[in-house]
């Protein structure tokens, strides 16, 4: 809508604009201050230029009223353009809020380490990272959906020493463990598989904790693929680290070529410097081996050489000082830093009756994702996690997402979907036989509501865009508020209105299915 409404502004101006919603509805639905930048090369006051573009659109059809403000141009849709609209999208639902974008977009998210199940850390960048997809590709975008698996260096060799040492635990032997291990019910549970499949004499020999390392390794990655999949986030790609290794001599020596990097300390150094970074950074240590930071080089020197048009990342908050040294690289590789774009999700806190979620036994120090879909259901696990900016903190009560009421979001968005079908249902009408109903002739709030149902495309688009998926969920729940307000003020069936605000009432079901479907959440028909 948004976007037809600009082309024909455009058209009859003969250049850009920009287009705002007036906070005010009595200032119509959408204003341009195009007046204010014409007035220095019109020389004229931007009230007089307002006033001549104002008149010069009164006899165009797609407008009712088009008015001068202060400078600005206010538009006010006319009701034939809301119906005409109105009644393409019905007939057209799979093209509803679609675009033709067509950027190639490689987005790396979650890549937990496979040390552990998934957190609820890890289920925020999981959540957002699915819905960017979904967006991204619903506006005509070929989105590829890739994780990184950490399975390189230490951790992974810790992980099979911490399996091996608790088998030898519990089978009766005296265990001294290191410092630094991972603890938790799941290493327990993985100790006992490991004993049965390895057979209890193999934990007498330390040479098993290779073999260990490996298999831990994938099992976990079985449990993160298995909790990532309850909730409907399926990669196209996973990449292990450890098998990149095997370019990281071509990619240093393509860093050595450039004057990257220099000796210091016996170590290897990025001059990281030299490109934003607060320091220089080790890529190699004194014992030969590369550090973290090395695998992210050949990483991105790997992705970089696909030819995305964009690359994003979505890291967890305590990677905030990790952006520059990465892009730092990535521009002494030859490539354009200015493509690759991080996005950071804040820690979140759960309460439950107002006090803070007890810690995951299992987890050790973390509350498990699936202990949270167990308690409030992926849906709302979805919406909740979506409903902030990822890169502000996040705190909610489980308590509050099981209440079948208007302070559960998911609750009462699905509830306006359902009621809709009901009443439907109890009319006795389809969808097609309200098709060609003119929406002519509505009241003020009807009109507000259809108006504002229609913006759907405008508020996926922002929310792509601004990578801010908070505005698709506050949409949702003021368009389910507005719908349920206007219910409860008027009768509609029986009434002399009752084809119209039927045919109203799916526009907005379809707003909501639509808009709900790209958080990856089904709405429900009936509750």
């Amino acid at each position: 809508m948004k976007r037809r409404v600009t082309e024909e502004i455009e058209k009859g101006l003969g250049r850009e604009v920009v287009l705002e919603r007036p906070k005010e509805k009595k200032f119509g639905h959408y204003a341009t201050p195009i007046a204010f930048s014409l007035a220095k090369e019109l020389r004229k006051s931007p009230i007089l230029i307002a006033d001549e573009l104002a008149k010069s659109f009164e006899e165009n059809p797609l407008f009712e009223e088009v008015q001068a403000v202060k400078g600005y141009v206010n538009f006010r849709l006319s009701e034939e353009f809301l119906d005409s609209y109105a009644t393409w999208v019905l007939k057209n639902e799979g093209e509803f809020g679609r675009q033709q974008m067509g950027e190639h977009i490689h987005l790396e998210f979650v890549s937990a380490n496979p040390t552990g199940p998934l957190h609820i850390g890890h289920a925020r960048g999981a959540v957002v990272g699915e819905a960017l997809a979904r967006l991204g590709r619903h506006l005509g975008n070929m989105v590829l959906k890739e994780y990184y698996i950490n399975d390189a260096g230490n951790q992974i060799y810790l992980l099979g020493l911490s399996i091996y040492l608790t088998g030898r635990q519990l089978l009766g032997f005296d265990v001294q463990f290191p410092d630094e291990y991972y603890r938790g019910d799941y290493i327990g549970e993985l100790a006992r598989e490991a004993i049965e499949e390895f057979g209890e004499d193999a934990f007498g020999e330390e040479s098993l904790i290779e073999s260990l390392s490996e298999w831990g390794k994938e099992r976990l990655m079985e449990l993160i693929r298995s909790d990532l999949k309850r909730v409907g986030i399926q990669f196209d790609r996973f990449v292990s680290e450890k098998e990149l290794y095997e370019r990281w001599e071509e990619v240093l020596a393509i860093l050595v070529e450039r004057d990257a990097v220099y000796e210091k300390e016996g170590k290897l150094w990025l001059r990281s410097t030299l490109y934003g970074d607060e320091k220089d950074r080790v890529i190699v240590r004194e014992d030969g081996r590369p550090t973290y930071l090395a695998g992210d080089i050949i990483y991105h020197f790997t992705k970089f050489e696909e030819g995305f048009d964009r690359y994003i990342n979505i890291w967890g908050a305590d990677h905030h000082g990790y952006i520059a040294r990465v892009k730092a690289a990535i521009k002494f590789l030859g490539f354009d830093p200015d493509r690759l774009e991080v996005i950071l999700a804040q820690m979140v806190s759960l309460l439950k009756g107002g006090e803070p979620l007890k810690m995951s036994k299992r987890a050790g120090n973390f509350i498990l994702m699936r202990e949270v879909v167990d308690e409030i259901g992926e849906d709302a696990l979805k919406f909740i996690f979506l409903s902030k900016k990822s890169d502000t903190h996040l705190e909610f009560d489980v308590d509050i997402l099981k209440r079948e009421d208007s302070s559960n979001p998911v609750y009462y968005i699905n509830y306006a979907h359902a009621r809709i079908n009901s009443l439907m249902e109890k009319s006795g009408r389809s969808p097609e036989t309200l098709g060609d109903v003119p929406l002519i002739g509505l009241n003020d709030d009807a009109k507000d509501l259809l108006f504002n149902a229609l913006l759907l495309p405008e508020i996926i688009e922002d929310a792509f865009i601004r990578r801010e998926i908070q505005r698709l969920t506050d949409y949702l729940k003021a368009l389910a508020a507005q719908f349920h307000s206007f219910y409860n003020r008027y009768r509609v069936l029986g009434s002399e209105s009752e084809e119209q605000y039927l045919k109203l009432f799916l526009v907005v079901a379809l707003s909501i299915r639509v808009g709900l479907g790209l958080l990856g959440i089904e709405a429900k028909k009936k509750m």
